[in-house]
């Protein structure tokens, strides 16, 4: 008999690409094989987002799209992984019977087990304690570009923000051994990896829980350290967190991009409050000041929530203020998504979706011109940029600088190649204008 072949749907955020590839490698090793073509596919997993409305959206209609090929091809297992998994697993069950296993967050390397229970006729659920702390501790098979991937330094989060569900299905903050990361930094370097990107709930708070203090800088020298290595790249650092041997620790390692994704979601005091955030709008404007102080070309990116309720108009005018002040080089925006089980869905005064959509667009449209600026303003400089590929009806090279984390910001469309290049090189750039959020630059 044949092997079955196998096909991943990975949904949602980064961290849950990173388990994705982690089942990957244990189905890898137990000997499955794998196939990109969902009308091949012996087993499809789903692995499932639910961190909003429309993400929640995406993985119910990925579900039910996917399930007919149970009629319509070869598909003999449908397993669904992941946060809407262990949310929802009673209502998968009752709601979607196309589906044959489900999978908590915390037992993704129970993933062969459960499709060897499908294909043997079980219908499993695997659905475990939230607050695990068992890591695979296996190479995981990197599914983007080689050069390029993600380093989950952490799992769940302490922070319980009113509007987030996260720490219900992802748990409380529980940091991924030092010297398990560093195995597997390394093992991505030997691979070819160049950029390193940490990702976690939170990184800023990283080894509190393990080490008795926060350990983000000890990490991150450790990996600085790392042959093969070009570019680390911080994602996810709560303002309040950032401390002066973070910012000391940036900018004085060549290896850490000058770079930070800082999620504030609004500057209004009494918004913050009662999203539950640990700090407040003057606190906001001395790290964002601080950063750009000790690192001047630091590019800051953020994410804000627009709609929250009880938002009232003098808040989204006090936000649209702070972002035409702090100008923030990268920037997004969410409109409040209404969580069950979170204290924010039962709070009074919640603002109509019209409302929170029109505050969103505002809010980036300012940004666009923000940003416009910012790019346009960058022609003269001299960067390494990282080749990502190559447009050949164009005649031009496709690279990101230090300022670019890959799928969320802008490229750089190189000219004046005089030899050919591989995706991951970085070529000396002289940046020669911007169109939108995009630069064009030649290789010198």
């Amino acid at each position: 008999m044949n092997k079955p072949l196998v096909m991943f749907i990975s949904l949602g955020c980064d961290k849950n690409l990173v388990d994705t590839e982690q089942m990957l490698g244990i189905l890898d090793r137990e000997g499955f094989e794998f196939t990109q073509d969902e009308t091949e596919a012996d087993v499809i997993v789903i692995n499932s987002c639910c961190f909003i409305g429309d993400a929640k959206e995406e993985s119910i209609n990925t579900i039910i799209e996917t399930g007919k090929l149970k009629k319509d091809g070869r598909l003999k297992a449908l397993v669904v992984s992941g946060c809407l998994a262990q949310r929802y697993a009673d209502e998968i069950r009752k709601t979607l019977p196309e589906v044959d296993a489900i999978v908590g967050t915390t037992e993704f390397t129970s993933i062969a087990e459960a499709i060897r229970g499908v294909l043997s006729g079980d219908r499993p659920d695997i659905i475990g304690d939230i607050n695990k702390t068992e890591y695979s501790g296996e190479e995981r098979i990197v599914t983007g570009a080689g050069y390029s991937t993600y380093l989950k330094i952490a799992e769940g989060c302490d922070k319980n923000c009113t509007y987030c569900i996260i720490p219900k299905v992802r748990g409380r903050y529980r940091s991924i051994p030092s010297e398990m990361l560093i195995k597997e930094a390394q093992s991505l370097a030997d691979s070819g990896v160049k950029e390193l990107i940490l990702v976690a709930q939170e990184t800023t708070v990283y080894g509190r829980d393990l080490y008795g203090k926060k350990d983000l800088p000890g990490l991150l020298r450790r990996l600085c350290r790392i042959d093969g290595l070009s570019w680390i790249r911080i994602m996810y650092t709560y303002p309040e967190e950032i401390d002066d041997e973070l910012i000391g620790l940036m900018a004085e390692e060549e290896k850490i991009c000058h770079y930070l994704d800082m999620p504030i979601q609004h500057c209004s005091d009494s918004i913050l409050r009662s999203m539950g955030r640990r700090t407040d709008r003057e606190s906001l404007r001395a790290v964002i000041y601080r950063l750009r102080e000790r690192i001047p070309d630091i590019a800051l990116r953020t994410t804000l929530i627009s709609g929250f309720p009880g938002e009232t108009k003098n808040d989204h005018e006090e936000l649209l203020s702070f972002v035409e002040e702090m100008r923030f080089d990268r920037l997004g925006v969410f409109t409040y998504s209404r969580e069950e089980d979170t204290p924010a869905a039962a709070f009074p005064d919640q603002i109509p979706g019209r409302t929170a959509k029109k505050r969103r667009d505002e809010i980036m449209l300012l940004q666009q011109q923000i940003s416009f600026e910012k790019e346009t303003a960058m022609a003269g400089r001299i960067l390494p940029v990282m080749i990502e590929g190559y447009l050949k009806d164009d005649d031009v090279y496709v690279g990101r600088t230090y300022r670019d984390a890959p799928d969320i910001d802008g490229y750089v469309f190189l000219r004046n190649a005089r030899r050919e290049y591989m995706s991951g090189d970085f070529v000396k750039t002289k940046i020669t204008g911007a169109n939108g959020y995009d630069l064009t630059g030649d290789i010198i």
